[in-house]
């Protein structure tokens, strides 16, 4: 059994912005501003809509057989088109259990749409048991089965009035949550070189999501208190040997209780 928990970073995809609304003469900066003052007039809020996204970040925590790895898909420097072929290359690879934080409403969506737009093959992902019978009852897409959980709408009972924010429901269980970052400071970050930084708090959100994950199993009755208490130490040690000082944070903020 492969685990696969996963985040992505957005900005807002500017050369979009430029061909809808022929803005070619404005910068990044500007066509971003004006992406997001369109929405404001037309909602009320800033957040644009999910085609309007471009991934600049995707992290992942794996967990297989008996070793545990956190990391960011491609180098820094790697343009959108690789990290998104990357992250549908690991479920190729691996046919993993997908687990996120609001995957199923943000996450998943925007690499539906980066993955169209970049001509990006998955069948694996999309496979719904035409060609393979395995996946005709338990597949990526259907929101009441298991190989992709979100945990913010499992955990929510599928209703929208029940849902948590990851930080919250992290702190509410003992795990760091967000430190010093947020999705909604990302765009600011990445105008001023700060893929590293923006990079950084992407696995801190998946290291999260992972260990929400851990306790949900152990709540199910997949894992016993040893399960678990091995879990977290193979996350503890995992993280202490990569010496990587966000990871290292995030260590110190986890009480060992």
């Amino acid at each position: 059994m492969h685990c696969f928990a996963f985040d992505i970073e957005t900005v807002p995809d500017v050369d979009f912005g430029r061909r809808m609304w022929n803005l070619d003469d404005l910068s990044d900066e500007d066509v971003g501003t004006a992406m997001q003052f369109k929405r404001l007039q037309a909602t009320g809020n800033e957040f644009l809509p999910l085609h309007q996204h471009r991934i600049v970040a995707i992290s992942v925590a794996l967990r297989s057989g008996e070793n545990f790895r956190i990391w960011s898909l491609g180098d820094k420097d790697a343009d959108e088109a690789e990290i998104v072929q990357r992250f549908f290359d690991g479920i190729e690879r691996y046919s993993p259990d997908l687990v996120s934080w609001n995957g199923s409403g943000f996450d998943l969506p925007v690499l539906h749409y980066r993955a169209l737009r970049h001509g990006i093959q998955a069948p694996a992902y999309w496979e719904m048991g035409d060609n393979n019978r395995e996946y005709r009852y338990n597949n990526y897409l259907g929101r009441f089965h298991w190989r992709h959980i979100d945990l913010m709408d499992v955990l929510a009972a599928y209703q929208m009035r029940g849902r948590a924010s990851l930080d919250q429901m992290a702190v509410l269980l003992g795990f760091p949550g967000k430190l010093g970052m947020s999705g909604d400071k990302v765009w600011d970050c990445w105008r001023a070189g700060g893929i590293d930084d923006i990079r950084n708090y992407c696995e801190t959100d998946v290291l999260n999501t992972y260990l929400v994950y851990l306790k949900f199993e152990y709540m199910r009755g997949n894992i016993d208190d040893t399960d678990l208490a091995r879990e977290f130490s193979l996350v503890r040690t995992t993280l202490g040997e990569m010496n990587q000082p966000h990871l290292s944070e995030f260590v110190a903020a986890w009480p060992d209780v």
